[in-house]
């Protein structure tokens, strides 16, 4: 089965329901590159009528995160995937519709070969960037993902 932004918006509808109810869409995914929108909406903004940094910290790890999760699907191998540490830089109020992109697919592929082939668990830093509908970028975000087989039992 292959990830489409359909199934990715019932999964966050399902298993992350904060995201999908302050507006965090899943637009594009491909072996390299995953797009997410969020509109900045009365129930996402902080108290200076701009998107709060929550928000945009979800639409940007579940562009990466789902890159990650696709790749593993591929290999079709037991992979345990979490968030190890995380870095932003905030460069512009955010405000109307956010797109987050990350285009590491195939540094993703790469690293789960060796997490594969060598049995032991790995480290990747990835990175949303986040531009309002002018082309200005609002935030730039980094995620590092700590991948491992999982054990046998």
């Amino acid at each position: 089965m292959q990830l489409s932004p359909r199934k990715l918006n019932v999964f966050l509808a399902w298993r992350l329901p904060a995201a999908f109810w302050c507006g965090v869409r899943v637009k594009t995914i491909s072996e390299t590159t995953c797009e997410a929108t969020v509109t900045h909406r009365w129930i996402n903004q902080n108290p200076f009528q701009s998107m709060y940094f929550a928000v945009q910290a979800m639409a940007a790890e579940l562009t990466t995160g789902a890159l990650v999760m696709a790749e593993i699907q591929r290999k079709k191998m037991p992979v345990s995937m979490l968030v190890l540490n995380n870095k932003a830089t905030y460069t512009k109020k955010a405000t109307g519709k956010i797109t987050f992109t990350c285009q590491q697919g195939t540094d993703i592929t790469a690293m789960l070969n060796k997490v594969v082939k060598s049995g032991e668990g790995q480290t990747i830093w990835l990175q949303s960037i986040g531009v309002d509908q002018h082309g200005d970028v609002v935030s730039v975000m980094d995620f590092e993902w700590t991948l491992k087989l999982k054990s046998k039992s």
